[in-house]
């Protein structure tokens, strides 16, 4: 039997300072693909120049919500949710 993957949530900041928010089961895999302009439409049009952080959700109903409730956050607050990501 398979074993369940663990869903995550990345941020992706933009060359034009934007920021992408995303859900995935391998974060290097996928930005690797936002990279080479083969992620999301978003990112093909803003290209990715880092990856800002991630964290790891329950499953991916789980993810998917905290997506949303990321999307909702102004920019400063997304960039201060990465920070403290990077200390935990």
């Amino acid at each position: 039997m398979k074993t369940p993957a663990c869903w995550y949530v990345y941020l992706i900041e933009c060359r034009d300072g934007s920021l992408y928010t995303g859900i995935t089961t391998e974060v290097l895999r996928r930005y690797a693909q936002h990279v080479a302009g083969k992620g999301a439409r978003y990112t093909r049009s803003h290209p990715p120049a880092r990856l800002l952080g991630h964290c790891a959700c329950a499953d991916r109903a789980d993810a998917s919500r905290t997506e949303y409730r990321i999307k909702q956050l102004p920019a400063a607050e997304k960039r201060v949710l990465c920070e403290r990501w990077a200390r935990d």
